[in-house]
C-alpha cells in the first residue's frame, strides 16, 4: 500500500480531527512511511485541549467547597487552569477523583448522600451520549446529590471554522471514526458540498488510516470530493440512532468556547431545561471569570493545524508532560505529547 500512496506534484494537506488518529499516526511513524507531498496535520480532536481554561478554573472552584466531591476523568487531573489544577487542589485537601465512567460518580454519590458529587462533563459526541445516559439514571433512581458541568463539544461546527480560516490550506480531511458511529457521515457532507473537498471517516490501526489515506488521494487524483467510510465495521451513514435519541432527549445545542480557539456558534451542548436541576453550573450558582492563555503558549494554534507542535518555544523545555503549560502537551491524545513522546 505505502508504495501505491503517491499524489500530484503538489503538496496535500490532510488535517486528521481526532487526537486518538493523532496519537495513532505518531506511535506507528506513519508520517515517516508516507510520500513528502502528503502532509498530516493535527486538528481540533482532543477533547482535553479545546476545554477552555474557565472551565478547568470552575472545577477548581467547585473542589473548594465543603462537601463536594468533584469526579473526573483522569486525563482531566493535571490540566492547567488560570492558577492551579486539580492536582494540586487534590494534594491541598479537596476531594477529587479519578473515575472510568460518570456512571461510577453516580455510584460515589449513592453511597456518599450527604456529599454533592459533580461530574466534569467534558468531551465530544463519543463520550456526551454516555453522560446523557447517566444523568437519566440519576433522575430515575432519584440521586438528587449528582450533578455534572457541562463542557460537551460538536465536532462538525468546529471543521467550518477551520475551512473558513484564510490561511489555513486544508485538501482533506481524516474525519474522526469514534464521533462518526454516533452521528455519522451526514453531519460531514457539507465539507464536500459547500468546500469542495473530500474527507475519509477512519479507523484507528495504521492500516486504516494508511488506507484512508489511499481513499482520499484517489479522490483527488479523479476530482472527486465525498465524505467516504472506511471505518464501515463500526460506522453507518446515518449513525447509532440510539445514541442521538439520547443526546436530544437530554441537552440542547449552544454556543460554545474552545480552547484557543475562542466562541464558535452551535459548537456545544449543555443540559436542557428537562435537566437543567443536573447542571452544577446551575446548582451552585458558578460564575465565569475570563481567564488568560499561559503566556507564550501555542496550544489555540495547534489546535487549528496554523503551528506544530515544534513551533513553540516552550516545547520540551519549559512544557513537558511532566510540567505542562498547555493542554497539548498533558492528553494523552494531545498533539504535543504525541510528538513529545514520538518525535
Amino acid at each position: 500500500m505505502i508504495s501505491q500512496l503517491s499524489t500530484q506534484n503538489s503538496k496535500l494537506n490532510i488535517m486528521e480531527v481526532c487526537g486518538t488518529h493523532t496519537m495513532s499516526i505518531a506511535r506507528h511513524g506513519l508520517k515517516k512511511l508516507l510520500p513528502p507531498t502528503v502532509n498530516l496535520i493535527s486538528g481540533p480532536g482532543c477533547p482535553i485541549c479545546v476545554t477552555p481554561v474557565e472551565y478547568i478554573d470552575l472545577a477548581i472552584q467547585l473542589s473548594s467547597i465543603n462537601d463536594v466531591i468533584v469526579t473526573t476523568f483522569g486525563d482531566m487531573y493535571n490540566v492547567p487552569g488560570s492558577k492551579s489544577n486539580m492536582a494540586k487542589e487534590h494534594a491541598k485537601g479537596s476531594d477529587i477523583r479519578i473515575v472510568y465512567s460518570s456512571h461510577d460518580s453516580l455510584d460515589i454519590a449513592e453511597y456518599n448522600p450527604k456529599k454533592e458529587v459533580v461530574f466534569l462533563g467534558v468531551g465530544f459526541e463519543t463520550t456526551s451520549p454516555t453522560i446523557a445516559a447517566t444523568i437519566l439514571a440519576a433522575k430515575q433512581r432519584k440521586i438528587e446529590n449528582f450533578s455534572v458541568l457541562p463542557m460537551f463539544k460538536v465536532i462538525p461546527p468546529a471543521l467550518k471554522e477551520i475551512l473558513n480560516i484564510k490561511e489555513r490550506k486544508i485538501d482533506a480531511f481524516l474525519l474522526p471514526g469514534h464521533v462518526s458511529t454516533i452521528i455519522g457521515s451526514k453531519p460531514y457532507d457539507f465539507i464536500s458540498r459547500d468546500y469542495g473537498i473530500p474527507g475519509v471517516i477512519s479507523g484507528f490501526e495504521p492500516q486504516d488510516i494508511l488506507n484512508s489515506v489511499d481513499m482520499i488521494i484517489a479522490q483527488i487524483k479523479s476530482n472527486r470530493a465525498k465524505i467516504e467510510i472506511q471505518y464501515k465495521r463500526s460506522v453507518e451513514p446515518s449513525g447509532n440512532k440510539t445514541a442521538q435519541n439520547i443526546l436530544k432527549k437530554v441537552y440542547k445545542i449552544v454556543d460554545s468556547n474552545w480552547r484557543g480557539i475562542g466562541k464558535m456558534p452551535k459548537s456545544g451542548m449543555t443540559l436542557n431545561k428537562d435537566f437543567e436541576e443536573f447542571d452544577a453550573s446551575k446548582r451552585f450558582k458558578l460564575k465565569v471569570k475570563k481567564a488568560p492563555e499561559p503566556k507564550g503558549c501555542l496550544c489555540g494554534k495547534v489546535l487549528l493545524g496554523l503551528k506544530a507542535p515544534k513551533d513553540c518555544a516552550l516545547f520540551g523545555n519549559a512544557c513537558t508532560p511532566g510540567d505542562p503549560i498547555g493542554p497539548c502537551m498533558v492528553s494523552s491524545e494531545g498533539t504535543c505529547a504525541a510528538e513529545y513522546k514520538y518525535g
